[in-house]
């Protein structure tokens, strides 16, 4: 238990520090593109972990790392959740709309993406 307790603190740092990397890299000023980035992009390549996972072409501990670990950090649905509620409070309406019909209905299509295309690599 305590190995994977490490895998998952050793991946969560690094997507912590890929998060911060991206939020640095991308402005935010008038959109919180960086948390939309992050989380599209992690929902894709969690799709990829599933399929390689589900076809024991990962252990457990590779999900741990990577999925838990590192993707668990990168992404984030508390920061959406705030940034959503800072728009609206700041009469954004409908920039606030839009985030959250993008990440709402891009998050699950680009998993599924990642889903079949790992399925079409790996089988």
């Amino acid at each position: 238990m305590l190995q994977q307790i490490g895998l998952v603190a050793v991946g969560g740092a690094v997507g912590a520090a890929l998060r911060y990397v991206v939020g640095e890299f991308l402005p935010s000023d008038t959109f919180p593109y960086a948390t939309l980035s992050v989380n599209l992009i992690g929902s894709f390549f969690l799709g990829i972990l599933a399929v390689g996972l589900a076809q024991n072409l990962l252990s457990a501990n590779v999900a741990l790392l990577i999925g838990t670990g590192v993707l668990g950090a990168f992404t984030t649905m508390s920061t959406f959740s705030v940034e959503t509620i800072q728009m609206l409070d700041q009469g954004h309406n409908t920039s606030a709309m839009a985030y959250v019909i993008l990440t709402m209905t891009l998050s699950p299509v680009l998993a599924l993406v990642g889903w079949k295309l790992a399925e079409s690599m790996f089988s």
